[in-house]
């Protein structure tokens, strides 16, 4: 025994892992016998081949279609006993994959499943044909949903949550794909965490800590993911470890003995297997010149990471009350189960009918499975009937559940997104090997200066050194020079003296009388004959003299030159130091505001990446008829908290990074910063507030210029799409129009191959074809065949913007044709478009379809293209439309437009 949450005393027992449950284990060797013997069954499950025709049935389809398996339980020992006059209700066809639901002994009622499952089918084959294509989505990027439903007693728990202890070929889906997933990653560079919860009485608890008994539901506004941070999980490193948490969760799980089933689950268990792997992306090498030395700087890629999530649910069976003989809390019990399951049909039905409004949010069951029914999960289910004819009315109930969630339609997604955590770390490491590169180079720098410092002064000091050594050489010279000078010429003069004293005492001597004046005269005359040579002399030496100190004062001005160019130099120096300093404090004010805009990029391309994948996720058919998701922010309905939050986002962006700013990088020589920048205009294009300024600032005119100049498929896609957000605005169509964006769209559109880059393209024209002023210019400039030749794609979102093209081209002739503008055959039609939208004009997505009755009904209003709608084939599409079209206003049109065309009643009666 076991308490509740709620205080309640309720049976509770371990995992049903071989008990004898009524249906909850399937036999291995199913040979059952009825009133006449052994009881006939259709042949046992198929091999590989059924597999691989169900997934090309699937791959011919829609392939996010819901894919559902039927699975009919053997008789147990109560019904050999009870029914055993009796026929079984159900009879299969596997090899044509066809269920007959008796009616009575001579008739029955026909459904095609993508799977039929006998008595006989071994667990393994069940878990091949239902959940193992979705483990190798899982595996691929994809979310995934596993789910089982059910009258209680027809083996749900069984063909899930079997632990296979004792029979290893026992094993149910939950261990089956956990075995598939950890061969399928490393464990090294992915990681693999489990939560395991139960959905009991509008409360979720844990399964793993029953504490933690009432865990809320977090949806993500701008993803739209759903999400329980509350609930334990754990990391999976092994197969046993897996094992004992089922083993745990199950201990825990809320059980109760009916008259239906001795172990009767109580409770939704739900299983997520939430799973991330690393795909590691690749480094590219860019040059840039910086001042006048080239480098080469790295630019690295963020590895991309693949996030997918597993659910696999074990729904509680439905019952009614009084075959169950449920009463007290159990009542209570059943009676929730009732109204969740009540819920998710009431879910699955409007899906299945394409209505507007999806009930997801009147059970916590559907809340937590929207993103399987209708959302971008891969899903599967199945659906576990029994042959009692007793039960005939729920095994129908059960049978018609499946034949709705069959017509549920879903949108896969890929689900991955930038490690930006690893680019930081690599980031770091990078910044820390160029800063201390940078030091490095610093350090040589000054140490080159410190050396060229040194090697000036010391040349400045040898040659202020050799200076003043030569001039004293030369002073000690021209000293020496001019003494001996003096020494030689008083020399000469004292021999002189000598020559005439000893000349004046001959004659003295020789004639004593009459001679001696004559000679006294020539004594006197001799003296001053030699004075000129002596003043010669003097004069010459004085004139050495002072050539000599003339040369000693132009050393003194050289030295005193050499002196002030030291002086210059080392001002020089000192100038150049401080320009350094100067250029260094720049460099980091530049780097920080590098990084700065560098992170607020990252920071709005991980944003935009997210409302992208959001956008992709789901929405209206009306906002996709608008601009396809890149215009969807701005149109759908958002809390106060969210629409305030994007407002102080787009203000944050002007005032810290500015529109200029972004607007530059678009023409930057790195393709990430290209991308990057290119990502941010498009989100800020979303929102019409924006899109004026960004006009403005010549945003359109960049953006188109990326569509000529860049040769990468994302940056086309990102612009492709800014510009469907942009043409919106019927001025900013005509500037388009003018820039000649038709022609660029219409080029990038014939080299495109990506169905995403198709959409934005498609989109962007089908905007431009609402415009009743630029009909011929688009069409001029082979806007209609470019749309036309879009429809290659194949694609339903391509072919639906196609589409919703050629309606507003339509509706704008219509128009003009009633206002007598315009007469003759519409431009669609001589531009051969009439074929192609006869042909889809019954496809199957919706809204291709939609737009093409549309169009169609345009088209037929002027009895200027009766006759080649007439021969084209489209008046029995007309037809067809007036009368099973699900939308009541497109069919009016179209049957007062029948009867209102003389051609298209003569036709008619013509061929009766």
């Amino acid at each position: 025994m076991a308490t509740s949450a709620f205080g309640t005393t309720t049976t509770a027992s371990n995992y049903r892992n071989g008990g004898a449950a009524n249906g909850r284990n399937f036999p291995k060797n199913s040979s059952v016998k009825s009133k006449t013997g052994v009881r006939k069954s259709a042949p046992g499950s198929l091999g590989g081949g059924g597999a691989a025709s169900s997934s090309s049935k699937d791959d011919a389809g829609v392939p996010g279609r819901v894919r559902v398996a039927v699975r009919l339980r053997p008789r147990n020992a109560e019904e050999m006993v009870a029914d055993a006059d009796f026929a079984d209700c159900v009879e299969l066809q596997p090899e044509l994959k066809r269920l007959k639901l008796r009616k009575n002994n001579w008739d029955s009622d026909t459904y095609e499943f993508d799977e039929v499952l006998t008595e006989f089918a071994s667990q393994k084959r069940v878990y091949e044909v239902v959940a193992k294509p979705v483990v190798e989505s899982v595996l691929d990027g994809y979310n995934g949903t596993v789910m089982a439903y059910g009258q209680t007693g027809t083996g749900k728990t069984y063909t899930v949550g079997q632990l296979g202890d004792e029979d290893m070929a026992a094993r149910g889906i939950m261990v089956r794909a956990m075995e598939d997933i950890l061969a399928g990653v490393s464990l090294e560079t992915d990681s693999i965490s489990v939560s395991y919860m139960q959905l009991y009485m509008e409360t979720i608890q844990d399964l793993l800590d029953p504490t933690n008994d009432n865990i809320s539901i977090v949806e993500d506004h701008k993803t739209g993911d759903v999400s329980l941070p509350g609930a334990t999980q754990v990391e999976i490193r092994d197969h046993h470890s897996f094992l004992e948490i089922l083993k745990l969760g199950e201990d825990h799980r809320f059980a109760a003995n009916t008259k239906l089933n001795t172990e009767s689950s109580r409770s939704h268990a739900i299983l997520m297997v939430n799973l991330r792997r690393s795909v590691k992306g690749k480094d590219s090498t860019v040059s840039s010149e910086n001042s006048s030395s080239l480098q080469t700087v790295k630019s690295l890629k963020p590895s991309v990471v693949r996030k997918a999530k597993l659910v696999v649910v074990d729904l509680a069976g439905s019952e009614r009350i009084h075959k169950s003989g449920s009463e007290g809390h159990t009542l209570e019990e059943a009676k929730s189960i009732n109204l969740s399951l009540s819920a998710l049909g009431k879910c699955i039905n409007a899906l299945a009918e394409n209505s507007p409004h999806i009930p997801v949010r009147d059970s916590k069951l559907t809340r937590l499975l929207r993103d399987s029914f209708g959302g971008t999960a891969r899903t599967s289910l199945v659906i576990t009937v029994g042959p009692s004819p007793r039960h005939r009315g729920e095994t129908a109930s059960t049978i018609m559940f499946g034949q709705r969630a069959m017509k549920v339609e879903n949108m896969l997604k890929l689900k991955e997104e930038f490690d930006y955590k690893s680019l930081s770390r690599r980031l770091d490491i990078q910044l820390d090997k160029l800063i201390a590169e940078h030091e490095r180079q610093q350090k040589i720098f000054e140490d080159e200066i410190e050396r060229l410092t040194a090697e000036a002064e010391r040349q400045l000091s040898d040659a202020e050194r050799n200076y003043v050594q030569a001039l004293e050489k030369e002073r000690s010279k021209y000293q020496k020079e001019y003494l001996e000078s003096i020494k030689k010429l008083e020399e000469k003069w004292i021999m002189n003296q000598r020559k005439s004293v000893n000349d004046e005492n001959k004659l003295r001597h020789k004639d004593v009388g009459s001679n001696v004046l004559p000679n006294a005269k020539e004594s006197k005359v001799a003296p001053m004959e030699e004075n000129p040579e002596m003043k010669k002399l003097l004069e010459k030496e004085t004139a050495h003299r002072k050539a000599v100190e003339e040369e000693v004062w132009t050393l003194k001005t050289q030295l005193a030159e050499s002196r002030r160019s030291e002086a210059l130099q080392s001002s020089e120096i000192v100038k150049l130091r401080k320009m350094l300093d100067d250029e260094a404090h720049q460099k980091e004010k530049l780097e920080m505001e590098i990084g700065k805009l560098q992170s607020h990029l990252l920071q709005l391309s991980v944003e935009a990446d997210e409302t992208r994948r959001q956008l992709d996720s789901g929405g209206s058919e009306e906002v996709l008829s608008g601009l396809d998701s890149l215009l969807h922010p701005s149109r759908q309905p958002q809390s106060d908290n969210s629409e305030t939050g994007d407002k102080e986002s787009v203000a944050k962006l002007f005032e810290q990074v500015g529109l200029h700013k972004i607007l530059s990088l678009l023409e930057a020589e790195d393709a990430d910063v290209r991308i990057h920048a290119v990502k941010v205009v498009a989100n800020l294009a979303a929102e019409e507030a924006n899109q004026e300024k960004i006009v403005e600032a010549g945003g359109l005119t960049s953006l188109l210029k990326l569509l000529i100049s860049s040769e990468d498929e994302t940056i086309h896609r990102v612009a492709a799409g800014a510009i469907a957000n942009l043409a919106m605005s019927e001025t900013n169509q005509e500037l388009i129009m003018a820039q000649g964006g038709v022609r660029l769209l219409s080029n990038t559109a014939s080299s495109a191959e990506d169905p995403q880059t198709l959409r934005m393209v498609a989109g962007a024209i089908a905007n431009l074809c609402g415009n009743d002023k630029l009909q011929m210019k688009l069409r001029g400039e082979g806007g209609i065949k470019a749309l036309l030749g879009m429809v290659r794609c194949r694609h339903p979102d391509v072919l639906s913007q196609v589409a919703r093209g050629i309606a507003n081209f339509a509706k704008c002739e219509s128009r003009a044709s009633a206002q007598g503008v315009k007469a003759g055959r519409s431009l669609l039609i001589e531009d051969g478009a009439l074929p192609w939208i006869v042909q889809n004009a019954n496809n199957e997505a919706a809204s291709v379809r939609r737009h093409i009755e549309l169009a169609l009904c345009h088209l037929a209003q002027h009895e200027a293209n009766a006759r080649d709608m007439i021969n084209g084939g489209a008046v029995w599409e007309m037809v067809r439309i007036s009368r099973d079209c699900p939308r009541e206003d497109i069919r009016s049109l179209a049957h007062r437009t029948l009867t209102s065309s003389h051609s298209f009643q003569a036709e008619m009666r013509r061929l009766g």
